[in-house]
């Protein structure tokens, strides 16, 4: 547990002994890199089976092997993806955590990280603290995923979701939102990969929470 400072842009001070990150955290994010593993790479086998653009992704990397497989692996990553996700933002609001960790965020705060961070001066010395950049990355994933479930609910049941539908601009909209959203969070992912392998030790701290 962290002792929450007097404002939000005081440094936080740790409590002796207590994990960087909690059990429950690190339980849900290592679900939700499974659901996005699943979701994405049987994704893309559904997606080769009805282009939306002139290319389709090797086969080797897909996930389900037919168009049959891939749509049950896709519904399991779903679920899977859906109630973890909505547990993790329970959770993280009934902890306060949400407001601790994301918050404050600002444009010039996130100007000004993002410098530091493209001249290799951001500092990382304390894996309590997320800098503005991170903070926004994340909301914006939180963001991207919910959108992606939306357009994967008109796709999955179109006429049941019509209103949503609509509101998307029709089903053939919801297929290129839904596909935004995929590559999207794929940039998120492959940017995150990078991070840790820059900083390893924020790799230990999921694992072992310390």
């Amino acid at each position: 547990m962290l002792a929450p400072p007097a404002n939000h842009d005081a440094p936080l001070v740790p409590v002796p002994g207590a994990p960087i990150h909690p059990g429950w955290l690190r339980i849900m994010h290592w679900l939700n890199a499974l659901a996005v593993v699943i979701m994405v790479t049987s994704g893309w086998r559904i997606y080769n089976a009805s282009p939306l653009f002139d290319f389709v992704f090797p086969r080797e990397i897909t996930l389900g092997g037919w168009l049959g497989g891939a749509l049950q692996w896709h519904f399991a990553g779903m679920w899977l993806l859906f109630f973890n996700g909505v547990l993790y933002l329970a959770m993280n609001l009934a902890t306060g955590r949400l407001w601790r960790k994301f918050f404050p965020l600002s444009v010039r705060g996130v100007a000004a990280d993002l410098g530091a961070a493209l001249r290799g001066k951001l500092a990382h010395a304390d894996p309590r603290r997320y800098n503005q950049v991170q903070r926004l990355a994340y909301l914006f994933v939180m963001l991207d995923i919910a959108v992606l479930v939306l357009s994967g609910l008109v796709l999955w049941k179109s006429v049941q979701f019509s209103l949503l539908r609509e509101l998307m601009g029709g089903y053939e909209t919801a297929r290129r939102v839904h596909f935004t959203a995929m590559a999207l969070l794929t940039a998120f992912v492959a940017v995150h990969l990078v991070m840790v392998a820059l900083v390893p030790r924020s790799l230990i701290a999921m694992i072992r929470g310390k």
